[in-house]
């Protein structure tokens, strides 16, 4: 992958929604922190994330777009994962409860479509729990994740469109779907209510 391909990663999502600033603001000053800690300098951590300075020195200030992809092989190359950039923390109790605020606005399109994390495990690679709301019209397109990743779903309400490869696949309310995600792949709503659904990410090592 080339320099030219991770700059344009940073507006992937430009048009059809972006990460939250909340967020990027967040994960930036995080990986800035713990890059600094291993004594890693921007290009040493750039070239092992196969990115470019420019890209991750935008990353860190807060000011630029990446996927989550970009952002999870950052995290990785720091010996970390994106969601424990997060400041959830935890408590050493057996059973946590976090409510509404705390859930993080990850993805937000100017349709008004977002994408809640709403939990992740402690130093796991594959326990992300996610909340969408997609609204009727609106769509998310993924880049490709790890090889052997997948996206669990479950549909709460309305019904939800995923593409991947040439296969095109409506979810209705009260269905579950898996999607092999290492490839391409778009959500969508062509439904003219709302889509819900929770998502769950595994990410190949």
């Amino acid at each position: 992958m080339t320099a030219g391909d991770n700059d344009e990663d940073a507006g992937a999502l430009t048009g059809e929604g972006e990460l939250a600033r909340d967020f990027l603001a967040q994960v930036g000053a995080r990986i800035r922190a713990q890059r600094t800690s291993s004594s890693l300098t921007v290009q040493q951590l750039a070239d092992r994330a196969g990115i470019s300075r420019r890209l991750l020195t935008q990353i860190e200030l807060g000011q630029a777009n990446p996927s989550l992809v970009t952002v999870t092989r950052i995290a990785r190359r720091l010996g970390t994962e994106f969601t424990e950039l997060l400041d959830a923390g935890t408590s050493g109790s057996p059973i946590e409860v976090h409510d509404t605020g705390v859930h993080v606005l990850v993805w937000s399109s100017a349709a008004g479509s977002t994408a809640h994390l709403l939990e992740a495990a402690a130093g796991s690679r594959s326990a992300d729990l996610w909340r969408w709301r997609l609204v009727p019209g609106d769509t998310y397109r993924g880049r490709a994740d790890p090889a052997r990743s997948q996206e669990l779903f479950y549909v709460l309400t309305g019904a939800l469109t995923l593409t991947a490869d040439e296969q095109r696949v409506v979810v209705p309310a009260g269905a579950s779907s898996r999607l092999r995600s290492d490839r391409p792949y778009t959500y969508g709503n062509d439904g003219d209510v709302p889509v819900e659904f929770l998502r769950t990410v595994a990410l190949a090592p």
